[in-house]
């Protein structure tokens, strides 16, 4: 059955984005963010980085280091639909997706849409659901649409899931499963502030919640502007058989029993064309395929049991892939 659309679809690009109007729409959203999330430029920029790339975001890391906080600061920085899902164990699927109802005024069965009907969908610990909840969205991540009942529903763009999650070690959590990971673009961890900037923050958030004055600095137009322009970035043949080769090594690498998939590759070229942009490029360097081969690949591996005695991280591996492997000739270079 063909796909039907929930609300309003996005509205059209009126006319391409320039390199200045990208360069200051990336500086207020990015300083925008920065007004609540102290010190981690960085992570924002990845975090954004990854909006413009189509994908979705996975932070993962400890309790208190500001995961849910990151999520709803870019949320509301960007003036479009936002949903918040609290994941629990009891959480349905169909709290996710939606459910078709029978409506007794018209005697007809109506969809209700659930809470992934959003151009921002914030997923707070992710991995507190059980698998079947959590596999409600592998449609709504890869295909950005859902099925219920045999009827297909669009959802509309911009469409990103930013997702946080607590280490798998803490008690009360799933794992998630390999497909909903590798639909993940990329995974950060925030991190511990560093000393100035945690006593920054007693400053700021020890009186009020900053998140509460944060304003919108962008709209849907303008992030589909955005995303249009990143587009338009230049990747060399000799940039993606790089990618590829690096795809490929992870692989073959014998402390790696599962090896990175053929979307990775897309999604670390789509992200890197995203970094590239905000570094005022007009085309991809090997220096951003290397800078986010951790973040975007080391989440969807699986090293062996020979690697976890030894202690060897799926991001250490990656690490030594990159460092061991020859860029291809003909790649652009940093001038």
């Amino acid at each position: 059955m063909s796909a039907q659309p929930i609300g309003t679809t996005s509205p059209a690009a009126a006319q391409p984005m320039s390199s200045t109007e990208f360069k200051a729409a990336v500086d207020a959203v990015i300083g925008n963010i920065e007004r609540v999330i102290e010190g981690k430029t960085a992570i924002v920029r990845l975090a954004f980085s990854v909006l413009l790339a189509e994908g979705h975001l996975l932070i993962e890391d400890v309790p208190g280091v500001g995961k849910t906080m990151l999520a709803k600061s870019m949320a509301t920085t960007i003036h479009c639909s936002v949903r918040r899902i609290q994941f629990t164990p009891d959480l349905l699927p169909s709290d996710v997706t939606g459910v078709t109802i029978f409506n007794q005024d018209t005697h007809e069965f109506t969809f209700k849409p659930g809470a992934v009907f959003a151009n921002l969908v914030v997923g707070d610990e992710i991995n507190r659901a059980s698998p079947k909840t959590q596999s409600a969205l592998l449609e709504c991540m890869e295909e950005r649409q859902v099925t219920v009942d045999g009827n297909t529903y669009k959802l509309r763009a911009p469409f990103m899931v930013m997702a946080t999650q607590n280490p798998i070690e803490m008690e009360g959590t799933y794992p998630l499963p390999e497909a909903q990971r590798d639909r993940f673009t990329a995974r950060i961890a925030i991190g511990y502030p560093d000393a100035a900037a945690e006593l920054k923050m007693l400053d700021v958030h020890g009186t009020t919640n900053p998140l509460n004055q944060l304003q919108p600095v962008v709209d849907e137009a303008t992030i589909q502007r955005m995303i249009e322009y990143v587009r338009g970035i230049h990747v060399s043949d000799a940039i993606k058989q790089y990618a590829i080769a690096l795809v490929n090594a992870t692989r073959q690498a014998p402390e790696l029993r599962l090896g990175a998939s053929p979307r990775s590759v897309l999604q670390l070229l789509r992200t890197a064309r995203a970094i590239a942009a905000f570094e005022g490029r007009d085309f991809v360097l090997p220096d951003d395929v290397q800078a986010l081969s951790v973040p975007v690949l080391a989440h969807r591996l699986l090293p062996t049991s020979d690697a976890q005695l030894a202690h060897r991280t799926t991001d250490a591996i990656i690490s030594d892939i990159v460092h061991r492997l020859p860029v291809a000739p003909g790649a652009p270079i940093r001038r």
